[in-house]
């Protein structure tokens, strides 16, 4: 910080109005420091995800274990189940069922395609029609931030942590398991106040 001092000699008020100034504009900058520095320490790290995921073997059907509560599944009355199937090309099918309340169950038919090299762990998901499948604001982040080597045990989410779902090959997943997979999360930013069992209660 540069202080533009006046160049005549000063009096004694000038000495006394000059440490004035100089203390509140150490002060201000005091301020604006810390302020930032609080601001930089709120701000989680950029999202990681895994090194790369095999879509061969990420295909098949998951259990929704846990979950950030979201406005598409507000009426699901029970854990859901995602099937995936690899397409031609690479694109993978996505079928979606949510189990609601007097055993009805809500389906939702997508697509999904990887971002990136082969082996990218990012993909981009749509529920969309397949005609407006060329408007980017259609397609939404799939990022896989944890997967366990036998691919039983996966974490979905997106850049901005607000979406967060734990995927298991099971309805049930092994306690010691979650609890270090919770631990890991933590560590990603995440505000796990937030999740929920799939249907209700308490994970897992």
């Amino acid at each position: 910080m540069t202080l533009l001092l006046p160049l005549r000699p000063f009096s004694s008020s000038s000495w006394v109005r000059a440490a004035l100034d100089l203390g509140l504009s150490l002060a201000l900058s005091a301020a604006l420091i810390t302020g930032t520095a609080k601001v930089q320490a709120a701000t989680p790290a950029p999202l990681a995800t895994v090194s790369s995921v095999d879509l061969d073997r990420y295909m098949g059907r998951w259990y929704e274990i846990a979950r950030f509560p979201n406005r598409f599944q507000k009426d699901c009355s029970g854990p859901a189940t995602a099937d995936y199937a690899l397409q031609p090309g690479g694109r993978v099918q996505v079928t979606n069922r949510c189990p609601q309340a007097g055993g009805k169950t809500d389906e939702a038919l997508g697509e999904a395609r990887r971002i990136g090299d082969p082996g990218s762990p990012k993909l981009e998901v749509r529920f969309a029609p397949a005609w407006l499948s060329w408007l980017p604001m259609v397609w939404g982040n799939y990022w896989v931030i944890d997967l366990d080597p036998a691919y039983t045990l996966a974490v979905v989410s997106e850049p901005k942590r607000e979406y967060l779902w734990v995927l298991a090959r099971q309805p049930q997943v092994d306690a010691a398991a979650y609890d270090a997979l919770m631990a890991r999360l933590r560590a990603q930013g995440f505000d796990l106040s937030k999740l929920h069992k799939a249907g209700g209660g308490s994970p897992p």
